[in-house]
């Protein structure tokens, strides 16, 4: 692949890695490794030392709307492992040196994250109703952005596993709402099934615009999805 100037897709070209047949381990568990070893977001991610795949899609989403501007307060909701949380840091600047616009990060996770440079992240659940409050203090104010990449372990069941999802969706807005600053953006990962025209409707209620969007990132046959709302209401 080509270099791209945004820094937002993998470079270079890679030989396909063939996975051999092992004792014990299932024909799904051996699609599901082959397909990682064969993923260019995968091998990008370890070179860039992204904790995941998935910083790709948030790069992308900020090529594309520019919401993580250099001084903005971010909340990561549901941040493990933390490649989102370490987007944020490069993109608002956290931590920077004196005299350049110096964003601020905040992760929130009910797993322990390792220590990320440039941003805090709590052990804590987000539910919990001094949450936002704590999130506010460490920010220094309201927030510029809320962003939620979070997803429930699946199921199987399609129908439970958007459900699911969407649950979390709502979740995270309903959170935004009392910590975004007018003007703030929100960004959720949904899944296509149904329901989220219900979340969609709320959100066209808080922002002035809101988006539906799948970056090049998210895998091709994945049903995932993110909505953006630009321009909180307050």
């Amino acid at each position: 692949m080509a270099r791209d100037p945004s820094g937002s897709r993998p470079t270079g070209r890679r030989a396909t890695v063939r996975v051999k047949t092992a004792r014990g381990r299932t024909t799904s568990s051996q699609r599901w490794l082959q397909r990682q070893l064969n993923d260019p977001y995968v091998a990008e991610a370890k070179k860039r030392g992204y904790r995941s795949r998935a910083a790709f899609k948030l790069l992308q989403l900020d090529d594309q709307f520019r919401f993580l501007k250099p001084g903005a307060r971010v909340v990561d909701l549901g941040a493990a492992p933390g490649g989102w949380t370490q987007v944020a840091v490069e993109r608002v600047k956290a931590g920077a040196k004196a005299g350049r616009s110096t964003g601020v990060v905040v992760g929130i996770d009910i797993t322990p994250v390792e220590p990320i440079a440039g941003a805090t992240v709590l052990a804590k659940d987000f539910y919990d109703e001094d949450a936002p409050a704590e999130l506010t203090a460490l920010l220094g104010g309201p927030a510029d952005v809320v962003l939620s990449d979070m997803a429930a372990s699946a199921t199987g069941d399609t129908q439970v596993d958007h459900l699911r999802i969407m649950g979390l969706a709502e979740a995270a807005h309903d959170f935004a709402r009392q910590i975004l600053k007018p003007g703030g953006t929100f960004v959720a990962k949904v899944l296509r099934g149904g329901t989220e025209r219900t979340l969609l409707d709320l959100l066209k209620k808080d922002f002035a615009k809101v988006r539906h969007v799948k970056p090049e990132a998210s895998r091709a046959d994945s049903a995932e999805m993110y909505v953006i709302g630009t321009g909180f209401r307050g």
